[in-house]
């Protein structure tokens, strides 16, 4: 098996790879901007309750924490999809540091932007969603494509679930084959071709919704 048909057999993987990297990156973005959205709006007792959560899940290993759900629950009657698994496994994880991202792009922000929006009128809501959001969603581009990454880069773990990505697919190629190098050089190559193109979209993304001026100050 040459080179290139090691490639074409990985790509079968591929739709998984990104399958569970989408669902992930997409439940933390969903669940850290409003744990990061909630404390922003200082309720007596759910700020401990968010801080409390971001200090839980990122001090605790993914794989821990996958197995915890997708073995452990089973024990107590709940049985979870894979997919399901992985989004509150390396989903949650992954919203416990966008959380603190968006966090610092919150109190990046003047306050007094805040205040002038309520003497016009607004509720503390409404100030939060039309002056707050869309600025700390700019500023916090850097912050989310790290994040990003790293969810890419657990996404391997997938497998250990039974889901069919990139990874599961090199191991059954290494067996039949014998030729780990080849395969596992063909998957690092593959992964470092996902990671180049999300960067792309998101510069892309970025540049066209930075703020003015904000590079110069």
């Amino acid at each position: 098996m040459s080179f290139i048909d090691i490639l074409i057999q990985l790509t079968h993987g591929l739709f998984y790879t990104i399958l569970v990297t989408a669902v992930c990156s997409a439940t933390g973005l969903i669940v850290g901007l409003s744990l990061a959205s909630l404390r922003r709006l200082n309720f007596r007792f759910v700020t401990p309750a968010v801080d409390c959560f971001t200090y839980v899940f990122r001090g605790v290993p993914v794989l821990v924490l996958l197995f915890l759900v997708y073995f452990g629950l089973p024990g107590v009657g709940v049985k979870v999809p894979s997919l399901v698994a992985m989004a509150l496994s390396l989903g949650l994880v992954a919203s416990a540091y966008l959380a603190e991202v968006f966090r610092g792009a919150f109190n990046s922000i003047d306050q007094t932007e805040v205040l002038a929006a309520q003497a016009m009128g607004m509720t503390r809501l409404q100030a939060l969603a039309y002056i707050e959001l869309p600025q700390i969603l700019r500023i916090s581009v850097p912050g989310m494509m790290n994040e990003f990454t790293t969810v890419l880069k657990y996404s391997p773990f997938a497998y250990t679930v039974g889901i069919p990505e990139m990874t599961k697919q090199a191991m059954s190629l290494t067996a039949t084959t014998l030729k780990g190098i080849e395969v596992y050089l063909a998957v690092g190559i593959m992964y470092f071709i996902i990671y180049r193109v999300c960067l792309f979209g998101v510069k892309t993304i970025s540049k066209r919704f930075e703020i003015p001026g904000l590079g110069t100050i």
